[in-house]
């Protein structure tokens, strides 16, 4: 859906392609922040799962609700707020306007979307992960057909450009809830864990322990998402070709890294029922094959990137300047696919423990202490700085940064996890 959006808007103009990533940067910050809140859901029912204490889950699944809604709710409105960053930068008019809408069209979603990322969870961790599959191809569909509609005016509807992506955005996330709750409700799968067959007041010492357990997988995405959010407004000063590339690179990653996110989320739900199980020796092999996986992902990911740079960034835009940019920007991101997908994998196994506290930590240290400060001294080249480039590398020397951050992530967390695996083991 995201490489929809991105695509159309390319297609319609470089300063909506501009826009539309600039309010993509600030979504995306909202949203994965927003799923590794919600994520505590995972962990919690896979365990219970593993434990054969079926009936525990309905109860942890309605509080999960009650959570996602609060958390939705105030997203909604510092989102809102955000989107105030866009008047303090220089940009041009009409990208400026384009970032504002986007970010204000799709905040009307972020209930939803945290809804969708609890039941989400709930169906993974009792093994049902077609229904997310279907609507998923559904909803790509529908995203596809909204964007050719509002983005270019057709069937007599006003040419939105780079807002009626915000629009097809927002219209998706509530089909997401909807479709996967009807599908729930008939699914004979559910049938035994259903969590809304009565009503249930918050609970509060439940909604802690999901706070709990969530608020530091929460900041864990918001250290990794927040950095290559920020580089879209850093590397804004540079122009709209500057930005319009940077969107298309990371747009790209960002489909690529859907295949490990989602071993990892399976690796989640795995190691999760193990342990709930009492069997630390067979979670421990499940999170090194998952690690395996990912890494045999990653070399096909890179491999891509590098050998068909110039297709994918022509796929995606008819600027040739822009089209020249993000191929050369698609080389970096080839190269730190096997850091990207090491990290994501073995810190989803890692929260199969309920150890989430130090990946938070790790991840603050290689985003906000390694790839921000080296990114802002090679892509801005401050004067002041004895060490800094003589011309700014612009957008490049962001992308270096981010390879030299996800490589620190990986190799930290590959040791997190060895210790914590060996550490349960040793206590079973």
């Amino acid at each position: 859906m995201s490489v929809t959006d991105v695509a159309m808007a390319g297609h319609a103009s470089a300063q909506d392609l501009a826009g539309v990533s600039l309010g993509v940067s600030i979504f995306n910050i909202t949203i994965i922040t927003l799923m590794g809140l919600v994520m505590s859901i995972n962990p919690m029912v896979a365990h219970h799962v593993g434990a054969a204490e079926l009936d525990a889950v309905p109860h942890v699944v309605r509080q999960g609700i009650w959570k996602a809604l609060i958390v939705g709710g105030l997203a909604m409105i510092v989102m809102n707020l955000s989107a105030l960053v866009f008047n303090t930068m220089d940009l041009e008019p009409k990208v400026r306007e384009v970032a504002i809408d986007f970010v204000r069209v799709t905040s009307i979603g972020l209930p939803a979307f945290t809804c969708y990322r609890v039941l989400y969870g709930y169906s993974t961790s009792i093994n049902q992960t077609k229904p997310m599959m279907v609507i998923a191809l559904a909803a790509l569909l529908l995203n596809a057909l909204v964007n050719w509609v509002l983005v270019f005016g057709n069937w007599g509807f006003p040419a939105l450009g780079g807002v009626g992506c915000a629009w097809a955005t927002m219209v998706c996330i509530w089909f997401n809830l909807l479709a996967l709750l009807g599908w729930m409700r008939l699914a004979p799968a559910f049938e035994r864990t259903w969590p809304f067959d009565r009503w249930e007041a918050p609970d509060a010492p439940m909604l802690r322990n999901l706070f709990k357990l969530g608020i530091p997988i929460g900041i864990t995405y918001f250290a990794e998402t927040s950095a290559f959010g920020l580089i879209a407004l850093l590397v804004a000063r540079f122009g709209s070709e500057q930005v319009a590339a940077h969107a298309i690179a990371l747009n790209f990653s960002s489909l690529t890294f859907m295949v490990p996110l989602s071993l990892g989320l399976a690796l989640l739900t795995r190691v999760g029922q193990s342990l709930g199980a009492g069997d630390a020796v067979a979670a421990r092999f499940r999170s090194w094959v998952g690690v395996g996986l990912s890494l045999a992902v990653a070399f096909a990911s890179a491999v891509v990137m590098a050998v068909f740079r110039n297709e994918i960034a022509d796929a995606y835009t008819s600027d040739v300047a822009v089209a020249a940019l993000a191929a050369n920007l698609l080389i970096f991101s080839a190269l730190f696919q096997l850091s990207d997908c090491t990290q994501v994998v073995t810190s989803c196994a890692i929260r199969g423990y309920k150890v989430t506290r130090a990946p938070m930590v790790l991840h603050l240290t290689a985003f906000w202490g390694f790839s921000l400060p080296l990114g802002c001294l090679l892509g801005l080249a401050p004067p002041w700085i004895p060490f800094a480039p003589a011309e700014p590398m612009a957008a490049q020397g962001f992308w270096i940064a981010l390879i030299v951050g996800l490589t620190v992530a990986a190799s930290g967390l590959v040791v997190i996890l060895r210790r914590v695996a060996r550490q349960h083991i040793l206590m079973a």
